[in-house]
């Protein structure tokens, strides 16, 4: 299932997820800029005399197989997967947004010749179009990054592109064309009200994807390299010791559930 495939929250039924999914981001994000001072070193600083220590007034987290502090590392990873989320829906929702507009209002060849793109983009499998960048360009923030928004910008266009349609047809457009109000005033007054709620949900789902991604990416060892700290990177690193460590091992699975958890809860998930 594509997130065009999903219903936004209706008027009728109003989305009693959004508060929860917003305080549960907004902790998440308040532990990851705050972080940096709770914890007592570098993320990247080792510790040989402290491998794999448990949670104590030195480490509250405790540490991992290297001895680095895990509260820090966890903290610097949160940041990260946030950051790239929040990069990759804005640099695929302002392309993908303005083509779809483009796509509806023009139609014609215009329309076609957009739709045939982002039907040869969507041939391709999301994930395995960015685990081949990733695999191409190991180690690389930005060609993963690039790979993501590639992957992203079709949702905002196939749901902007199918919305805006219907109201372009609508008569309060053809109302406004006939009374002389030009392109900006439509956009404004009737395309953007509607087109708003559905391009907040599709964002919401596509940072939930990125951060999905770039996790996969790095614990399959194709993403960012050591020392960075991310959220995939840290569970393969942690895993071979899960049996004496569980909890170690647990934090950055949790992590990435609970910043999944909280932007799905915030776009309003319900299935079709």
């Amino acid at each position: 299932m594509t997130i065009a495939d999903t219903l936004a929250p209706s008027p009728s039924r109003p989305n009693r997820s959004a508060p929860l999914g917003a305080a549960l981001l907004l902790l998440l994000l308040l532990f990851a800029l705050l972080a940096p001072w709770l914890a007592s070193s570098d993320p990247a600083r080792q510790d040989y005399m402290a491998i794999l220590a448990g949670p104590g007034p030195a480490h509250p987290l405790g540490t991992d197989h290297l001895g680095r502090d895990m509260l820090a590392r966890l903290g610097s990873a949160v940041r990260l997967s946030l950051f790239l989320a929040l990069l990759s829906v804005v640099t695929a929702g302002i392309p993908g947004t303005l083509l779809g507009i483009l796509a509806a209002w023009r139609g014609g060849w215009t329309d076609r010749l957009l739709s045939t793109l982002a039907d040869i983009v969507l041939s391709l499998p999301g994930l395995l179009l960015v685990l081949l960048v990733g695999a191409i360009f190991p180690g690389s923030f930005v060609a993963i990054y690039a790979a993501i928004s590639l992957v992203l910008w079709i949702e905002y266009f196939r749901m902007t592109r199918a919305t805006a349609r219907t109201i372009l047809a609508s008569p309060a457009v053809e109302a406004s064309r006939l009374l002389g109000f030009g392109p900006a005033y439509i956009v404004r007054h009737h395309l953007w009200p509607e087109l708003s709620p559905v391009i907040l949900t599709v964002g919401a789902f596509g940072a939930a994807t990125a951060i999905m991604a770039m996790a996969a990416l790095g614990f399959v060892s194709v993403g960012l390299r050591p020392p960075t700290a991310e959220l995939g990177l840290m569970m393969t690193e942690l895993l071979p010791y899960y049996a004496e460590a569980p909890f170690v091992l647990l934090q950055p699975v949790a992590a990435v559930f609970l910043l999944v958890l909280s932007l799905n809860l915030l776009a309003g998930y319900r299935a079709r």
